[in-house]
């Protein structure tokens, strides 16, 4: 049985600018409260300890040591500005030995089992008790679930999905599913959505209230779902229900358990620790190292609260919240099989740092800074919103100085983020300023490894990071993934011309990425969409699904490997003043919408592109070469080139291979590194973009027409079980423009009827010449219907 645990204690310095503390005080789940807190005589409980400390914060700088050992905590603690110590003394709470110290929101049980039937024993538990979570011997175990889990399927919808999950008929089956819940992905699978079953109505069809978690409503998909907490389905070992009614726990333990000699811990809290401050009151110079969070409950039944027209509603809370803090520190600790966000730095903070720690197995994300909306000019929310260039402020910058700044997540291994909730990251940064991400190690996300929600206000860095195995269960995302669906982004009446700052007007400082390494196998590696501005992405091993830049401003893109992939723009402005070069590529670019003009305000040029073509159709690759790089290892991961390489004539520099992750040694030991790609495009790839470079024009009443492939789908919003065909080219004085269509749109139907090839698409159009033709369209990742007649 896998234990998730630090083994190695290694004490850091802490960043205070105190170098002794003054006071020292004890505790220890054998102590006692009434005792003084000495090594000797400790206290019991962390209340105690902290409102022994208070009478010293400010005054003298503390040291509060905890024993090995389980603190369950009876409710959570709250630190407030009471608790605040200074910088010439600062308050340190600290496990005596790094992991040991478990802070548990949950409840031990005391537990008498007798046999069910079929491999499932039942128990009595404590009158009134709600159950979320059933941890045996340290793991969590199962609610009850249709279809059952399948750790084989890693990549797979929740390890295992029904198309019938909660259909009538299944359904039938089912005595009472009250409560239960239903979790499906987005329809085009960006993210999912949840739901409380709360019956079944006369007909026996399940009835349920939820799906808010995504900030994208197009309904859930048809395919990829699941249900939980039905006793019914409570079949497969390690599944365990609990009937609040008579208050019995069943579970089905694995064969050869002895159930009378396991721990059995349930979820009582969200929150373990919350520091609630403000910006005129903030709590200051806490800090908290070595502990071991466990037993926060999930939360995604409150994930309602959309972000800034992405793809994201988010809940407000975490194991550890921050709110209102200057200079906290979350050191050395391990955030285990939590089941909503490990730390939410919300609204007002100011030089928080976490370091140093071990985050895994998350219902959710890993690290979320979120700001306050209200500190935005003129803030949407709906991805389809738009804002008037004569309404909105104009202002550069943000309203209010609440949201989080000056911050730093260092040396961290993060991974299995998401097992509950699918729209999650390892690390989160949204309404934020500032937030350096340094050698982190990020693996095994349902979504990305790192989300930059929009550009509100940037000056981040990522650096030295290690971010793969990302992506795994949803679509059209990236091991990095950013939006900039600011204020000028869709804006009417805007024209660059007369309002050359405003794309920067809330991505006001330079986000940069660098000296990293990303491997995303069902999207992109970096991933710059909808309109992210003011970046720099220079010295990045991308492994597998390169480089793509959509919309926005001012990106800088220099001396980034691509294995095996290339470089794609998707729907470029004019006049960006991007610009990407002295890169290594595989082969050609990928463009989607990308305007056959000349491109003024691009530099696409210095490149290296190995076993491919240039692209010089839009001015570009003036300077660019084919040619073999040479790298020195290859198979090892080392893609530095060798000495004389023809890389070097368009101006790469060679960059470290081997400082990408983390450093502390207890987590080295322990982090995954990614699977170095065999170098060479794959036979398949090339034929496809041999295809797509040399596809036959096809046209349709005067407009050019095409097919979707590879990763345009991302370029339209749409999925690939979708397909469509594109409208490429639709002169004004066409027929085709004439009814109402645009350069750009994607039909995806036309009377009902799919269309994913141009030869299906005109043989459909021909059978219906005589009658009226209603076709589902995509414009700008909406929706429409437009209605013609032959």
């Amino acid at each position: 049985m896998k234990k998730y645990i630090l083994t190695a204690f290694c004490l850091l310095t802490v960043c205070f600018l105190s170098t002794s503390y003054a006071l020292d005080i004890y505790v220890s789940p054998k102590g006692s409260d009434t005792n003084k807190g000495t090594k000797r005589k400790p206290l019991a409980t962390f209340a105690a300890a902290q409102l022994k400390a208070r009478a010293f914060a400010g005054k003298e700088a503390v040291t509060i040591y905890f024993e090995d050992g389980v603190y369950y905590l009876p409710e959570t603690v709250v630190f407030t500005p009471k608790d605040s110590g200074s910088e010439t003394y600062p308050i340190l709470y600290r496990a005596q030995n790094e992991g040991g110290a478990i802070l548990s929101g949950g409840l031990l049980l005391e537990l008498k089992w007798t046999p069910y039937k079929d491999g499932i024993f039942q128990a009595k538990t404590p009158k009134g008790i709600v159950i979320d979570q059933v941890f045996v011997d340290g793991l969590n175990q199962r609610m009850a679930r249709y279809p059952n889990y399948d750790a084989t399927k890693k990549t797979e919808a929740y390890q295992g999905y029904a198309a019938d999950a909660f259909s009538k008929e299944r359904a039938a089956g089912w005595e009472n599913p009250k409560g239960g819940y239903i979790h499906a992905m987005h329809s085009k699978r960006w993210g999912g959505y949840h739901y409380l079953i709360t019956g079944k109505n006369a007909e026996g069809e399940v009835t349920y209230e939820g799906g808010w978690q995504n900030n994208r409503q197009m309904g859930m998909h048809d395919e990829y779902r699941m249900v939980e907490n039905i006793f019914e389905e409570l079949d497969a070992e390690g599944e365990w229900f609990h009937d609040e009614n008579t208050q019995t726990l069943y579970f089905k333990p694995k064969a050869g358990t002895k159930l009378d000699q396991v721990k059995v811990e349930v979820v009582r809290l969200k929150q373990l620790v919350d520091f609630q401050g403000s910006i005129e009151k903030p709590v200051k110079y806490i800090g908290l190292q070595g502990f071991v969070f466990k037993h926060a409950s999930r939360t995604f039944m409150e994930t309602k609260e959309p972000m800034l027209r992405s793809d994201w509603a988010i809940f407000r809370g975490g194991a550890v919240m921050l709110t209102g803090t200057e200079h906290i520190q979350i050191l050395d600790s391990e955030f285990d099989q939590l089941g909503g966000n490990a730390i939410f730095v919300n609204n007002y903070n100011r030089d928080v740092l976490i370091k140093g720690n071990y985050i895994h197995h998350t219902g959710a994300s890993g690290v979320c800074f979120v700001g306050d909306p209200n500190a935005l000019r003129d803030p949407l929310f709906e991805y389809g919103e738009k804002n008037n260039i004569s309404k909105i402020d104009k202002t550069p910058g943000p309203k209010t100085e609440n949201y989080p700044a000056r911050s730093t997540v260092e040396d961290c291994l993060i991974h299995d983020v998401g097992t509950v909730e699918r729209q999650p990251a390892g690390i989160q940064i949204e309404m934020a300023m500032e937030i350096t991400i340094s050698d982190c190690s990020i693996y095994d996300c349902a979504r990305a490894g790192i989300n930059i929600g929009d550009g509100a206000f940037g000056g981040h860095i990522i650096e030295r990071c290690d971010v793969f195995n990302t992506v795994l269960e949803t679509h059209d995302h990236g091991s990095f993934n950013s939006w900039g669906r600011d204020r000028y982004w869709r804006l009417e009446g805007f024209d660059l011309e007369k309002y050359p700052e405003l794309p920067f007007a809330d991505a006001m400082k330079t986000t940069i990425i660098r000296n990293s390494r990303w491997r995303c196998d069902h999207g992109w590696d970096i991933d710059l969409d909808d309109g992210s501005t003011n970046y720099d992405i220079y010295n990045n091993l991308m492994l597998s699904g390169g480089l793509k830049l959509r919309e926005g401003y001012r990106r800088r893109a220099w001396n980034n490997i691509t294995v095996n992939n290339t470089f794609h723009p998707h729907v470029w402005y004019e006049n960006s003043e991007d610009e990407v070069f002295s890169n290594i590529f595989m082969f050609v670019y990928q463009g989607v919408k990308v305007p056959t003009a000349q491109n003024p305000g691009k530099r696409v040029d210095r490149n290296l592109l190995y076993d491919a073509e240039l692209t010089q159709v839009y001015g570009w690759d003036e300077n660019s070469i084919v040619a073999d790089p040479e790298f020195i290892d290859p198979t090892n991961g080392d893609f530095r080139v060798k000495e004389g390489s023809p890389a070097f004539d368009i101006g790469f520099e060679n960059f470290p291979m081997d400082q990408f992750g983390v450093k502390k040694p207890s987590l080295k030991a322990i982090a995954k590194t990614p699977v170095i790609p065999a170098l060479g495009v794959s036979e398949e790839l090339k034929r496809k973009n041999s295809t797509k470079r040399k596809a036959k024009v096809i046209t349709w009443e005067g407009a050019t027409i095409s097919r979707l492939s590879g990763q345009d789908f991302s370029a339209y919003g749409v999925s690939i079980d979708d397909g469509g065909i594109a409208l490429t080219k639709v002169p004004k004085d066409s027929e085709v423009a004439k009814m109402g269509f645009l350069e750009g749109d994607l039909i995806l139907e036309a009377n009902g009827q799919k269309v994913a090839r141009e030869g299906v698409f005109l043989n459909l159009l021909k059978t219906n010449e005589a009658s009226s033709i209603i076709f589902k369209v995509v414009r700008e990742q909406q929706e429409i219907e437009i209605k013609t007649k032959k």
